[in-house]
C-alpha cells in the first residue's frame, strides 16, 4: 500500500480490482464506479427489419426531395463553438484527472514507469502532460467507438447492410449515378439521424471538394487554396466574420490570425468580398 505526498487518497490492488480510499475513509471500487458512470444510450423501442427498411426508404425519399431544390440540406454542420462551455469543462476535468493519475499508483503510472523517456527529452515532458496525452488518445478511441454506436441506435447492428439493401435500388441524390455496394455513407446532420447513401463523386461534391460541372469560379478559386493550405471551410467562415467585425470566440490568438489570413487570401483569389464568401458558404451548406 502506498500514499503519494500530493494526494489524500490511498490506492491498492486486491486481486485484479483497484480500490481507492478517500480522505473521508470511504472506499470506491474503481471497476464498479467506472462501469456505472457512463451508459451508452440505447433505443428502448427497437424496430423489426421490415420497419427499418420502411423507415429508411421514407427517410431517403425525404432527402431526395429536399436535395432537388437545396443541396445544402445534405451537409448541415453545427460550429464547434456552440459547445465551448461543454468542451472547456471537459478540458478542465481532463487536466485535473491527468494530474491525479500521474501522482498515484495504478496502470497508468506503471505504464509510464515501464516506458521511460529518452534522456534527451526526459526533463522536457512533465509526468502529468504525458498522462494528458495518453488520455487524449484514449478519448479519441472512445469517441470513435461511441460515434459508430450512434448509427446502431435506430438500425441496430445490421445498419450498413440495410443501407445498401435500400441503396441498391436507388441513385445518388447529388449526381444521379447508380448507388451500389460501394456507396459512401454520409450524415446530413450529426445528431443521431441515419446516414444517406451517395456515390463517391456525390459525396465529394457535398463535402465541397470540387464543383460538379466545373462552372463555379468561386469554388474553383477557393477549393485549391483550401487544399494547398490544409484549411477548413469553418476556418474560412470564422476568418471572414472576423474581418467584417463579427468575430466568433476563439481558443487562441494564433488561430484568429491564421483564419484572418486565410480569409484575406480567399477574397483576393476569388476577387469577391468577405460578405460574398460568407453568402457562398451558406449557399453551399459549408
Amino acid at each position: 500500500m502506498s500514499k503519494d505526498d500530493r494526494s489524500d487518497r490511498f490506492m491498492w490492488e486486491e486481486g485484479d480490482i483497484e480500490v481507492v480510499e478517500q480522505g473521508d475513509g470511504k472506499t470506491i471500487n474503481l471497476d464498479d464506479h467506472l462501469a456505472s458512470a457512463y451508459g451508452r444510450p440505447r433505443n428502448e423501442s427497437p424496430l423489426s427489419k421490415d420497419e427499418k427498411l420502411r423507415l429508411l426508404k421514407q427517410y431517403f425519399e425525404h432527402y431526395r426531395s429536399r436535395a432537388a431544390t437545396d443541396r445544402s440540406v445534405l451537409n448541415q454542420k453545427l460550429p464547434r463553438e456552440a459547445f465551448n462551455d461543454l468542451l472547456n469543462s471537459l478540458g478542465e476535468m481532463l487536466l485535473t484527472k491527468s494530474k491525479d493519475l500521474a501522482s498515484i499508483e495504478g496502470p497508468v503510472g506503471t505504464f509510464l514507469d515501464n516506458n521511460q523517456l529518452p534522456e534527451a527529452i526526459d526533463q522536457r515532458l512533465p509526468r502529468e502532460f504525458r498522462v494528458f496525452c495518453l488520455a487524449l488518445n484514449a478519448i479519441k478511441q472512445w469517441v470513435a467507438a461511441e460515434q459508430s454506436a450512434t448509427d446502431r441506435y435506430l438500425l441496430g447492428g445490421d445498419a450498413r447492410k440495410l443501407w445498401r439493401e435500400v441503396a441498391d435500388f436507388d441513385s445518388c441524390f447529388v449526381t444521379g449515378e447508380k448507388v451500389g455496394s460501394d456507396c459512401e455513407l454520409h450524415h446530413p446532420v450529426r445528431d443521431g439521424r441515419p446516414a444517406i447513401p451517395l456515390s463517391k463523386h456525390g459525396h465529394d461534391l457535398i463535402e465541397g471538394q470540387f464543383s460538379s460541372e466545373g462552372d463555379d469560379p468561386i469554388e474553383q478559386a477557393l477549393s485549391g487554396l483550401r487544399r494547398k493550405g490544409n484549411r477548413s471551410w469553418a476556418q474560412l467562415r470564422r476568418g471572414c466574420l472576423d474581418c467584417i467585425g463579427r468575430p466568433e470566440p476563439r481558443s487562441s490568438k494564433r488561430g484568429t490570425a491564421n483564419d484572418r489570413a486565410f480569409a484575406s487570401k480567399a477574397a483576393a483569389a476569388a476577387n469577391i468580398s468577405y460578405e460574398d464568401i460568407l453568402e457562398w458558404l451558406k449557399r453551399k451548406g459549408l
